[in-house]
């Protein structure tokens, strides 16, 4: 049974310019097809396009979800090679064989934690620190206070 990795890549939103092409459906479908001829020269299989939902941050605690269009391609995995077993010794024969390693596509999967990082920013900001600090300097009435409306105290 043949095996394939895939490549996913963002479908092109915006035609590329082309001596005789006028339209912009005839720039649009030329951005598309130079995708698929550069992938194709990489050996990759065009299979499909697809429109995925991406949850994605907005502000502090929002998100939002984006459709995304992307193009999906297959390729023949490329087979590691197996040598021979060498002829082994009886002495060799009490010690245990290493455990296989695993191929590359289970290596990548090992290592994602299936946590998308969608900014550089780590920890906390300067910003949020500053004003964690002015919340914790605030006394209990006075943030209490600054919470409410104004206008709902009379």
């Amino acid at each position: 049974m043949t095996q394939y990795e895939y490549k996913v890549v963002p479908a092109p939103t915006k035609g590329i310019k082309a001596k005789g092409i006028k339209t912009p459906e005839g720039r649009f479908a030329n951005s598309v097809q130079s995708v698929l001829n550069t992938l194709g020269a990489e050996g990759w299989e065009y299979l499909r396009a697809e429109l995925l939902p991406s949850d994605e941050r907005s502000g502090l605690t929002g998100s939002n979800t984006n459709w995304r269009n992307v193009l999906v391609f297959r390729r023949p995995a490329a087979q590691p090679s197996t040598p021979a077993p060498a002829p082994q010794s009886p002495e060799a024969e009490d010690v245990a064989s290493p455990d296989p390693q695993p191929a590359s596509g289970a290596e990548r999967m090992l290592k994602d934690n299936g946590v998308e990082e969608l900014s550089p920013v780590s920890g906390m900001t300067s910003a949020l620190k500053s004003r964690a600090r002015q919340q914790a300097d605030q006394p209990e009435d006075d943030a209490q206070t600054a919470d409410e409306d104004p206008k709902e105290k009379d």
